[in-house]
């Protein structure tokens, strides 16, 4: 069943005719050639292998159509308005130059310690850090370059495993662009008790990013991920590829934030695989970019596998943010519980799509997802849609979309008592979000979207 809001009438409704009429003249492409591809595997010294897989994944790049506002998953996020053919590979054009990370990238977020810390800048490693003790385990924590060399064997074996170039014309110009990222490997029943912490900083030109985490049998980790950049002049692209394989009995702990410079146009295929009994508790963050489409997807592959995802996204000025997730119950007795909540002002929009999936046979699953929106002035919009399709009997799947505006009680409660209207709304727009927040077991992390809330909240008309 669907929720709906107890509250006054909404500011724009949130439903589309499925029946309406839309313009499927299809985006520019990318200037790029082979001679590119080439050159770019050859900057980044490909080992034989993997030059082949990059040449195959342009290869389908380019016989795959852009999609346009007539395919299903894009329907609400048109792309043609980016300037395709003035993009530029940030490896090839030399024009790219590391500039500081801030330091409030640099701060751990889980904790006061961690166990190791990777910042790429501008496609070059700025500092690697492993303890000696997680090296003497056999943990790898490294930049993608460096694995694909070092650690050809592993990186072979699970590279691909959990998204595939086939998935979408975006999949496959990641991986054929591929110019940096970041590996992450645990053995089986190592316990990495210190939060791991990777920044990748992109600064200028187009970047396309890749991180792939392996978790075996019994191992643990939390591990906090950022991808960042500054606004800039121009625009941007930034096609990335996540993947997280999750072995038998592992348990992770993934935080994953996103501030992309108001200039990106962001395009993402993230996945994670959960093994028997395996556990994955991923926070997800997006404040960034000019547009984002994100395909986020979980698959409980053996019994037992428990995965929990908890999204966030706050819209200003014309960002546009399309989440599209999947929980897939690929086997009995699994569990899968989605929340992700937003808040739109100015002229941006949301669109969240979401579905659990039910396999024959994947009896005893437990699924639930929920949308919630804030929409906070009358030219801003969120489209929610979620979606349930199962195939066994003896299940629970729950959904949720509600999408609703600030209640003026509430904001006169306060300013009757001496608060501020601006103070007042930002009050109302915490508790909105305090839900997420308790789902969140990491003081840093809770603090670093609080202060996200209060500068978004401050500013208004950004961007347009």
């Amino acid at each position: 069943m669907i929720d709906t809001p107890a509250s006054k009438p909404l500011y724009p409704r949130t439903t589309i005719s499925t029946k309406r009429k839309v313009k499927s003249t299809a985006p520019a492409e990318v200037k790029f050639t082979d001679a590119d591809v080439k050159a770019l595997s050859k900057i980044r010294k490909d080992p034989i292998w993997l030059a082949k897989r990059r040449f195959a994944a342009w290869k389908l790049y380019k016989g795959t159509p852009m999609p346009t506002l007539s395919d299903e998953a894009w329907r609400r996020t048109d792309i043609r308005p980016f300037k395709w053919h003035e993009i530029e590979l940030a490896a090839l054009n030399g024009k790219v130059k590391a500039r500081a990370v801030p330091a409030v990238f640099l701060k751990p977020l889980v904790g006061k310690e961690q166990g190791g810390q990777l910042v790429i800048n501008a496609g070059k490693v700025a500092t690697r850090k492993l303890s000696a003790a997680l090296k003497r385990k056999g943990v790898i924590f490294t930049d993608f370059q460096t694995a694909v060399v070092k650690h050809a064997a592993l990186v072979k074996k699970f590279i691909g495993q959990a998204v595939k170039t086939t998935e979408g014309k975006f999949a496959a110009l990641g991986e054929a662009l591929m110019d940096g990222g970041v590996f992450l490997y645990i053995p089986k029943n190592v316990e990495v008790t210190l939060p791991l912490h990777s920044v990748v900083w992109t600064p200028g030109s187009s970047h396309f990013t890749r991180v792939l985490l392996v978790l075996e049998e019994g191992a643990s980790a939390t591990y906090v991920h950022e991808l960042a950049s500054p606004d800039a002049q121009g625009e941007s692209l930034h096609a990335g590829i996540v993947e997280l394989i999750l072995g038998k009995n592992s348990n992770l702990k993934f935080v994953e934030l996103q501030s992309l410079g108001s200039n990106v146009w962001n395009f993402t295929h993230e996945r994670a695989n959960v093994g028997a009994g395996a556990k994955i508790d991923w926070v997800f963050n997006a404040i960034g970019s000019r547009l984002t489409k994100n395909f986020s997807e979980i698959d409980l592959n053996g019994e037992g596998g428990w995965a929990r995802m908890s999204g966030f996204y706050f819209g200003e000025g014309n960002q546009h943010l399309d989440h599209d997730t999947q929980q897939n119950h690929n086997a009995p007795h699994t569990t899968s519980d989605l929340l992700f909540k937003g808040a739109l002002r100015d002229s941006s929009r949301s669109v969240w799509q979401g579905m659990i999936y039910v396999a024959p046979g994947a009896q005893k699953t437990d699924g639930y997802q929920a949308n919630r929106n804030l929409v906070l002035s009358k030219s801003a919009r969120a489209d929610s849609i979620p979606g349930l399709e199962i195939m066994a009997d003896d299940v629970r799947c729950t959904h949720g979309s509600t999408v609703g505006q600030l209640e003026e009680e509430h904001i006169f409660y306060l300013m009757s008592r001496g608060v501020p209207r601006a103070e007042a709304e930002k009050v109302v727009v915490d508790g909105f979000f305090d839900p997420i927040m308790q789902r969140i077991p990491f003081e840093g992390v809770i603090a670093r979207l609080k202060k996200d809330i209060e500068k978004k909240m401050g500013r208004s008309g950004r961007g347009g």
